[in-house]
Parts: structure tokens; sequence; C-alpha cells
């Protein structure tokens, strides 16, 4: 599998058996490659509660190398606009490498505000508000909820309060 981790609050700790180690904070992202096979942890080693998204993507292909890695993605970056944050596509530079033709993106959004996002209608889109409310063609989405999203070749996405959205693009 490939499991991409989006920090919500708090961090969390990193340990696997093949050496890797790390801390994630919130609004940052860790991606694990499975691959062969690979034992790891994570750890809530921090003084304050600490939430997550935890997205699990089937890779293209079975076994390979198992890998790790985390990336910060300042919410500043990402205001107004969808940054990609894990990607199977070589042209998305500076995104986390996924083995999947998938990407996870994430905006901020401010209330009143609205972001457009185009897309493959042949493809299936995931939103989730991980804070705030947003209203996503015209249907209102609270934070935690999910809006399963196909047929569409544009997104568009209307702060209805201060918002930090997560979208999964995959096939």
């Amino acid at each position: 599998m490939e499991i991409i981790t989006y920090v919500r609050d708090g961090a969390i700790t990193h340990q696997d058996s093949v050496g890797n180690e790390g801390r994630t904070e919130a609004g940052d992202v860790q991606v694990m490659s499975a691959g062969s096979g690979i034992r790891h942890a994570e750890y809530n080693l921090e003084n304050e509660t600490t939430r997550i998204f935890q997205i699990w993507i089937q890779p293209e292909t079975r076994g390979g190398t198992p890998s790790w890695g985390a990336k910060p993605f300042p919410k500043t970056d990402r205001s107004g606009r969808f940054v990609t944050l894990a990607s199977g596509y070589a042209e998305d530079e500076g995104a986390l490498p996924i083995r999947a033709k998938a990407r996870v993106m994430g905006a901020t959004v401010k209330a009143g505000e609205r972001i457009s996002l185009t897309v493959d209608p042949a493809r299936h889109v995931y939103l989730v508000p991980a804070k705030g409310v947003v209203e996503v063609d015209g249907v209102r989405i609270e934070a935690r909820d999910g809006a399963a999203i196909t047929d569409q070749a544009t997104i568009e996405v209307v702060g209805i309060e201060d918002a930090e959205v997560v979208l999964v693009d995959a096939i």
C-alpha cells in the first residue's frame, strides 16, 4: 500500500524496520510505501491530542523497496489554491512520491473565498475539510465529512468558514 498521512493537529513520530525515523507536524504530510514489506510504528509523543487523516492507496505494482518520507507544506503556500502534497506523477515536482497514479492535494480557503480545480471527469475525487466548512459545487460539507465526486471537469470550493481541505484524485 501507499500510505499518506496528513497531520491535522499535533504531531506524530514515525519509526520503521528499515531505519527511518521522523516527526511530522500539523499541516505536514508523510508517505510510506510498504513495498515488499515493512514494520512500522507511529506514536503521539506530544502533550496534546494528535489528529490525522491516513489515506491508503493501492500501488500500481506489488513489491518494491519500502520507503518513507515526510515534508512540511506551509499553509501560506496553499492559501487560496490547491497544492499537490503526494503524487505518482513525475511532473508534480515538490510533492512526496507515491507508486500509484493518484494525487493528494491540500488547500486553505478563507470564508467567502472561491477556488476551483480542473480534473479529468473519468477520475474519482474525494474531498474532505480537515477544518472549517466549505461548499462544493453547491453542497455544504462540514469538517471531517467527505464528498465523493465523479463525472466533473471542474470542482468549485467556496469557503463558508475558514477551512483547510484535503483532496484525493485517483482512478
